[in-house]
């Protein structure tokens, strides 16, 4: 891996004898207190302002705050106007730009695309204190303000937008939020190393536009960045003979397992245009060379391409190995720099040592933040994920590589959290981050993770580099339980159970100390359909760790329980699917209360299954897999409703939908039943007519009796 700057380095600071603001000021009043004329950098949230570590601007604030610049806060600004933007004066170096920890468009409107009328991330969780799309009507008030001041975007909403994608809201792919938003620059999962860069060679006179080296950040360009040599992967249709390019899907020698076949055939080699012929370095092939993308105005309208794209850049997430990207848009390109490097456990302490208050600014008063409330008395002890569920944006965001804090810097926090957060009872209510076990899981060989491009270091199975030994979580939980004053840690972050099973120290520990009463983990489906688009391992993973913890459980003497999670209208789930899991659920007596349809994020690989229709998990081309999707508003409903089988809200679509199946067999009133038949008048009439005019309904029924259930369990 690439030898990493130190983050918390004395020669980025360009005051160290500042010392730290109580709050980072949010009025010209607080400005004036801390005997300030002006800021250098202005952060743009629309969240509250919450002086804690779970909040991004918190963390970018007091990491700018530690280097010596002063930085203020706009929260959840009124964006009708530029007048609010202007509250603490003309920033000297730039504006920061957030829509908040949550994307703006899913914090404002549900799967079924309904507007939401609250918002946990604000005062009294009243909606509608953040505008859609946050990120550019934020930006665009930045500019009117003062239009030679730079604007950087940040934040989850910018990360998830950073090239074309496909906009759910909209239904269509948009551009690069760069240019709606006018902004300079974007900078794009872990802001901690690229915005101290950019702040630092801002203050030291370096003009904006020639940061274009910057890690972790896209910027708009007129041509590719000169001393870059080009891949070409922007066309599929091969028009006749030409000459071979490296290919942009390609493993490098010193891969770890590959997690399908080689590919015999580059796809890049199929471009209609001429490639340029690369002779790189063979110790490091991927350094100052970058991909050519399908660019904007073709991914608009060819949903293969679309894919291809996808594909390419999920497979250049890799800091230790990835290319530049460039993708036109019009005259102009989008050029992303590879990812920042990761954060060291030095460097996370840093970030995680700085001087919190740990509650919300004091203009808000008594009005209580529920986004707060549920993490004040919460530890997140790392980042990434490297499980790559093909439906979250954790690995677009925050990367594969796991960033640990360590265990001496955590035990500090929950003695801080005992001396200084009002209410606490002795209960730490979580100590964990995007998944509950993976802390301090890296991969044992530094040379395969520098160039590994696996989508999923677990998927389909475990690699055999992927260190599973849960020693460090384990003694992690057993100091924090030493701390005097804590009575109680729960874990509540989800449990990657698949791991667990590695190591079952770890699932008993859990079980004995840290579970109350329920323990919440993500299946997801039961059937493979789904799962092998979710990259997510089968129920027989969850049947193992379901034994280990019941047996646990039991040796300590507790009645304690699974929640299982599932996701409805999913890419790759057929109605059949969804039936078999209801039928799994009424079986194993589970009632769920919340359940959630697939929501399809910008970038995520699920959204681009959602849009395309085609698996970018593997090679894609005009002929590859198309994949099954529940779009339409109805089919979406049923396979919501089938999660949720045991409310009579729900009977009649579900009705509907095993009609239509040929599956009426399963209406009726028996154990082996799953919704019983609708007993007003006419409705008997109706079910049997809607039976009768179903294709082959009597074979497809049969096949799911009760007895067919049970053998196929």
């Amino acid at each position: 891996m690439h030898t990493a700057p130190i983050l918390f380095k004395p020669e980025t600071c360009v005051n160290k004898q500042r010392a730290a603001a109580p709050f980072l000021p949010m009025s010209r009043k607080e400005m004036q207190a801390l005997g300030w004329d002006s800021c250098d950098v202005i952060l743009v949230t629309g969240d509250a302002y919450v002086d804690h570590p779970s909040f991004g601007m918190a963390v970018i604030g007091r990491m700018l705050e530690a280097k010596g610049f002063r930085v203020g806060i706009i929260a959840q600004p009124d964006w009708t106007n530029k007048d609010d933007f202007m509250r603490l004066g003309k920033p000297n170096l730039f504006f920061g730009v957030t829509a908040g920890n949550m994307d703006s468009m899913i914090n404002r409107y549900t799967a079924d695309r309904k507007l939401r009328h609250d918002d946990a991330y604000t005062p009294n969780n009243e909606g509608g204190k953040r505008p859609d799309r946050a990120v550019i009507v934020y930006s665009q008030r930045c500019k009117e303000a003062y239009k030679d001041v730079p604007v950087v975007l940040g934040g989850i909403e910018a990360s998830l937008r950073r090239i074309a994608h496909y906009d759910y809201w909209s239904d269509k792919v948009r551009r690069s939020v760069l240019f709606d938003a006018k902004a300079e620059l974007l900078i794009y999962g872990n802001a901690e190393r690229p915005l101290v860069e950019v702040a630092y060679r801002l203050s030291q006179g370096e003009d904006i536009a020639e940061l274009d080296d910057v890690r972790g950040t896209a910027l708009i360009r007129k041509q590719p960045l000169a001393g870059w040599s080009g891949l070409d992967s922007s066309h599929l249709d091969k028009p006749g003979k030409i000459d071979p390019i490296p290919s942009p899907y390609a493993e490098t020698e010193e891969n770890c397992a590959s997690q399908e076949q080689p590919e015999a055939e580059s796809v890049a080699s199929d471009a209609q245009a001429k490639p340029v012929v690369v002779q790189m370095d063979k110790k490091r092939p991927w350094e100052n060379v970058y991909i050519n993308l399908p660019a904007y105005e073709q991914v608009k309208v060819n949903q293969v391409l679309y894919a291809h794209a996808s594909r390419i850049f999920h497979l250049e997430t890799n800091p230790g190995c990835a290319r530049a990207l460039a993708q036109r848009h019009g005259d102009r390109i989008v050029w992303l720099n590879p990812p920042a490097l990761p954060l060291s456990t030095e460097d996370m302490d840093g970030v995680f040592g700085l001087p919190y208050q740990r509650i919300p600014h004091p203009s808000y008063g008594k009005a209580k933040i529920p986004a707060y409330e549920m993490i004040k008395f919460s530890i997140n002890i790392m980042r990434g994920c490297y499980g790559g569920c093909t439906f979250c944006s954790i690995t677009e965001h925050e990367g594969r590589i796991i960033q640990s804090r360590s265990q001496q810097s955590i035990i500090g926090e929950i003695e801080q959290i005992r001396d200084q957060v009002p209410g606490f009872t002795g209960v730490i209510s979580d100590l964990g981050g995007p998944t509950a076990n993976m802390y301090r899981l890296n991969c044992k060989s530094p040379k395969a993770e520098e160039t590994c491009r696996r989508l999923s270091c677990v998927y389909p199975t475990i690699c055999h580099h992927m260190d599973t030994d849960h020693t460090p979580t384990i003694e992690l939980y057993r100091e924090a339980r030493k701390v005097e004053g804590v009575k109680k840690i729960l874990i509540a972050s989800g449990v990657r159970y698949d791991l667990a099973i590695e190591d079952p120290r770890y699932v008993k520990e859990l079980a004995l100390h840290h579970v109350g009463g329920y323990l919440k983990i993500a299946p997801e489906h039961t059937e493979e359909g789904p799962l092998s688009k979710m990259m997510k391992p089968g129920m027989s993973t969850y049947y193992k760790f379901k034994e280990l913890f019941d047996k646990y459980s039991k040796e300590a003497g507790k009645k304690q329980y699974l929640i299982p999670y599932f996701i409805s209208a999913h890419p790759g789930t057929k109605d059949e699917d969804m039936v078999t899991l209801a039928l799994w659920l009424k079986k194993n007596k589970f009632k769920l209360d919340q359940v959630q349809n697939f929501y399809p994020s910008p970038l995520a690989n699920a959204t681009t299954m959602y849009h395309t229709e085609r698996n970018p998990l593997h090679k894609v081309s005009h002929t590859s897999e198309r994949v099954s999707v529940a779009k339409k508003g109805r089919q979406r409903r049923l396979h919501k409703a089938l999660l949720r089988y045991h409310d009579e809200k729900n009977w009649p679509i579900i009705r509907e939908g095993l009609n239509n199946m040929g599956l009426s067999k399963l209406i009726g009133n028996g154990l082996h039943h799953l919704v019983p038949p609708d007993n007003r008048r006419g409705g008997r009439g109706a079910a049997q007519r809607g039976f009768k005019g179903a294709k082959n309904s009597q074979l497809a029924a049969t096949r799911f009796t009760n007895k067919q259930f049970k053998q196929k369990r």
